[in-house]
């Protein structure tokens, strides 16, 4: 891994083959990672990720992020050793909690014990180790194994996490911890307190709209950001937001008018929620959260007016800035 990544977060929405496409653009045009989110109700992460790992030769890929309580941690350990081997040692696993999972029935105890007992099963099947698991949440009886040769015992662990728990389980049992939904560098700090190390890298993602009509970018990136605006608020300590702007913006995202409810957000509060506006505007955003301590800015869906222009305007104009001021 380099010092300063980046990395482009794709959605489970595109046509299958857009993707091989889109990977070829990404790595040619600099990209170190591609993540493929496994949000509810998408297309599951795995499906695209083989396809990418098919169509490209560098990049890192891995899925931001399986959960195991809609997904069990054989299966994710099944599914994350298929990409480690398609992709010749090039994926890393995110594991998270979950949200919005009440809406399909999974309630109760999502705990962070849950979330530790799964990274246990998961590294158990892919290092081979059949002594068994007795967890409270998930087991292994002795003698279980995957019935195939994996390619690495190990792949680099991502947690996605806001709160102080489970930062605090990345902190001991991660490579990375994932701040989903944010592009605020006045989190880095606070998230690193909670991380408890300086091993552990920081990666920062967030809705991304990027197009030389600045205006018309951040007028999508409103609409984009509104859906995790009222999640986002309610972990963010460092936002300072108008009163009942919050459950306004909520009440008009489940009414199902986004487009409303991004009207309502001020705008610097925007660009703590997303990356947005002209290249040059998005670069700055990027290099605010390096110079606060971020080891990887991860431009989120929907990149631009349309992803592959907005993947490309990230590749020409904004990779290299930052590569600039990297120094690489």
């Amino acid at each position: 891994m380099t010092p300063r990544e980046v990395g482009l977060g794709l959605q489970g929405d595109k046509p299958l083959e857009a993707y091989p496409h889109l990977g070829t653009i990404a790595e040619e045009g600099g990209f170190d990672v591609i993540s493929v989110f496994n949000d509810l109700l998408f297309r599951p992460a795995i499906v695209p990720l083989l396809l990418l790992a098919q169509a490209t030769e560098r990049v890192r890929l891995g899925p931001a992020a399986l959960n195991p309580f809609t997904l069990h941690p054989v299966e994710i350990a099944g599914q994350i050793a298929a990409l480690d081997s398609l992709s010749r040692g090039r994926a890393y696993l995110g594991l998270v909690r979950g949200a919005w999972l009440e809406s399909v029935g999974v309630g109760g105890a999502r705990s962070v014990t849950a979330l530790a007992e799964a990274v246990e099963v998961v590294r158990r099947l892919l290092a081979g180790d059949r002594s068994g698991y007795p967890g409270e949440h998930f087991r292994l009886a002795p003698g279980q194994a995957l019935a195939y040769e994996v390619l690495r015992p190990r792949v680099p662990l991502l947690i996605g996490a806001w709160g102080e728990r489970t930062a605090a389980f990345a902190g001991a049992a991660a490579d990375e911890l994932k701040l989903g939904g944010s592009a605020n560098p006045a989190m880095i700090p606070v998230m690193r307190g909670r991380l408890g190390s300086d091993r552990v890298r920081i990666v920062v993602g967030a809705v991304t709209v990027v197009d030389e009509d600045g205006a018309a970018a951040r007028r999508l990136a409103r609409t984009e950001a509104a859906l995790y605006f009222p999640v986002v608020a309610g972990l963010d300590p460092t936002l300072e937001l108008p009163p009942d702007v919050v459950e306004e913006v909520r009440t008009l995202v489940n009414a199902g008018d986004r487009r409303a409810a991004g009207e309502l957000i001020p705008d610097d509060v925007l660009d703590r929620l997303a990356f947005s506006g002209t290249p040059e505007q998005v670069a700055r955003q990027a290099e605010a959260l390096y110079e606060a301590g971020a080891d990887r800015v991860e431009f989120g869906t929907p990149q631009g007016l349309t992803t592959e222009r907005g993947i490309r305007l990230i590749s020409e104009r904004v990779l290299p800035r930052l590569r600039q001021k990297r120094g690489s």
